[in-house]
């Protein structure tokens, strides 16, 4: 897309006056006194709230952590509380322009300077830094400095500071924002330009994901705010387009995220901050907004919404997913897509939001300045979805949405789950994916499988005797059909051979009325239990052989045993989708070759 339209429209021929900061600095007192009131008051709070947190040290130790126990959180805790600190002074010094908060500022600003990498430990490269490190080298190397994910967006923090506090800055030393181009020009900017061997550009590796865009996006502003030369700057953007080019020709038609709609915001959401930079610097010459993989790929979210706060939580995506509203409506508004826009407007929040995870503060300003329509419509989810590349089906009807999936048991981040499916009752979640956990040194090394809630048997798919399904490309749903109830599949083959299984012929239904079906029939080359897992959001209670759990009540077609487990919710991040414990609920059919098991799920209310 954008190689094509460079080929045509050299970046110079298009480039405007070089590009300004696009958000008002601190001494334009009229545009941050106009912002709401209640947007000036949450940013006065946010300011006030870190005044009292000092800067925490970061040390060697905390950095080894992660290759000595795979810890992540020492290092990443005071890593993002010091960016965070940063915004907070920043926000302060162009809310009220209080001293104590300049001072904050500079030291942030200087402390992050002196950092002797901003790359986190958990992406400190082996020794070809094109390759992910399998181990992980236990200190970065100064002399060969790495761009991951968040040495670019804390180049993109400095270059924004520095231009909203440019002045004030200057007035306490004249030192601090040419240390700072110094900084980003050998950490961040240099490396960009004249590496070819950082996976993530696409051009030693294929299998992109998120960290391309993301990091893309990081760099670009950063250029925009650093170069001064027109020639160096086109050369940077357009090597930026090439390597935007290779993440797009990995995203199918349908603009479906194999790592879930959580990682919609570094992924299309930053492609979106891409787009929009581009069309800016170049006055409106360069707009792709009618492009279908672009617009599906924007609409992405919607797609997966359920209601509510809930998404479509398969692979290491959060059920309550942490979007930017302000990023949705701004995509609604470029696609002209009304749906998209209101799911943007129900999500906008308050501009502290934007750093209470990794700190944005490009999407904190966006959110403060960037033009948002006057109203939106009410967002609806759509009653009907079909991803055909992701093999997923979302059905709507009777108040219960009904997710189910094929899929392929590969990726980064993947959980071993095809065949697997949900059910939401009135946007309320029943039968569920336990989602993600905080990432540590298992997560993405050869112990992934190890974690709980990534292995088939905490999954809403079967188990054969023993058997799990297995990880890899060639474990993988087949024959997927999408049907009017549902979806039906065979998911025989993501099971290990020794399992044995022939055929296990799944399909799914939900009727007008909100009922659904599951029926599996499975056939074996020896005699084995099969045991249907339920993983469930409410204690559920046996009566007469069904389980009532929380809005829903599943009854299966035959006697079976029944096995019941709590799970304790004890990791932080699965405790904020789902707090307290979830249950998993098995049904297990007796020793067979041939196995025909079927469930009616339905709503208590109309049992």
């Amino acid at each position: 897309m954008f190689a094509e339209y460079l080929q045509k429209h050299p970046l110079k021929t298009v480039l405007g006056a070089l590009p300004a900061c696009p958000f008002p600095d601190a001494e334009d007192r009229a545009a941050w006194e106009g912002l709401p009131q209640a947007d000036r008051a949450a940013l006065a709070a946010l300011s006030e709230s870190y005044r009292a947190v000092e800067y925490p040290l970061l040390t060697a130790r905390e950095y080894m952590a992660f290759a000595r126990s795979g810890d992540r959180t020492a290092w990443e805790g005071p890593y993002f509380l010091r960016r965070r600190k940063l915004i907070a002074a920043l926000m302060g010094v162009c809310i009220a322009g209080a001293k104590a908060d300049l001072d904050a500022l500079v030291d942030g600003i200087w402390l992050v300077c002196e950092e002797t990498s901003w790359v986190i430990s958990a992406h400190n490269g082996g020794e070809h830094a094109g390759v992910e490190p399998t181990p992980p080298r236990p200190l970065p190397d100064v002399a060969s400095p790495y761009v991951d994910l968040f040495s670019a967006q804390t180049a993109m923090i400095l270059s924004l500071a520095c231009a909203l506090a440019g002045d004030r800055l200057d007035g306490v030393s004249p030192l601090i924002r040419p240390r700072v181009r110094r900084e980003i020009e050998a950490r961040v900017l240099t490396p960009f330009e004249r590496r070819d061997d950082f996976w993530w550009m696409g051009m030693i590796r294929r299998d992109l994901c998120n960290w391309t865009p993301w990091i893309v996006s990081n760099v670009m502003l950063s250029a925009c705010a650093q170069i001064a030369d027109p020639d160096r700057l086109c050369s940077l953007l357009e090597r930026g387009c090439l390597m935007l080019d290779r993440y797009l020709a990995v995203i199918p038609p349908d603009g479906s995220c194999d790592e879930g709609p959580g990682y919609w915001s570094m992924a299309g959401g930053a492609l979106l901050d891409c787009l929009e930079l581009l069309e800016r610097v170049t006055h409106g010459h360069m707009r792709f907004w009618e492009d279908e993989k672009l617009r599906a790929l924007l609409r992405f979210p919607l797609n997966a919404w359920l209601g509510g706060e809930w998404f479509v939580n398969f692979a290491d995506c959060d059920a309550r997913c942490d979007l930017p509203g302000e990023r949705l409506l701004c995509a609604g508004e470029k696609l002209g897509d009304p749906a998209l826009s209101a799911l943007g407007a129900r999500f906008m929040g308050s501009p502290g939001d934007a750093i209470a995870d990794t700190p944005q503060l490009w999407r904190l300003l966006n959110r403060l300045f960037a033009q948002k329509s006057a109203t939106s419509p009410t967002a609806n989810p759509p009653e009907d979805v079909w991803l055909a590349d992701l093999e997923l089906r979302v059905v709507r009807r009777g108040g219960v949405a009904l997710v189910c999936k094929g899929g392929v048991n590969e990726g980064s981040h993947n959980h071993n789950d095809c065949g697997g499916f949900m059910l939401y009752v009135d946007g309320e979640p029943q039968i569920v994916d336990a989602g993600n956990m905080t990432y540590s040194g298992k997560t993405f090394s050869d112990q992934r499988y190890t974690l709980w809630n990534i292995r088939s048997m905490y999954h809403n798919v079967p188990m054969i005797g023993d058997f799990e399904q297995a990880a890899g490309r060639r474990y993988r749903a087949r024959d997927v059909s999408r049907t009017d109830g549902a979806l039906t599949l065979d998911i025989a083959r993501a099971y290990p051979d020794k399992a044995g299984a022939q055929a296990l012929r799944r399909s799914f239904a939900l009727s007008e009325n909100g009922e659904a079906t599951l029926a599996d029939a499975v056939t074996l080359n020896e005699p084995r239990p099969v045991t249907e897992v339920f993983m469930l959001r409410h204690r559920p209670e046996l009566q007469d052989g069904a389980l009532y759990s929380g809005a829903i009540r599943i009854a299966p077609e035959r006697d079976m045993a029944v096995a019941i487990e709590e799970i304790p919710v004890d990791d932080p991040r699965m405790a904020r989708n789902f707090p307290g414990s979830l249950w998993r609920a098995t049904f297990t059919a007796a020793p067979a070759r041939e196995h025909r098991l079927a469930f009616r799920i339905s709503r208590k209310d109309i049992t």
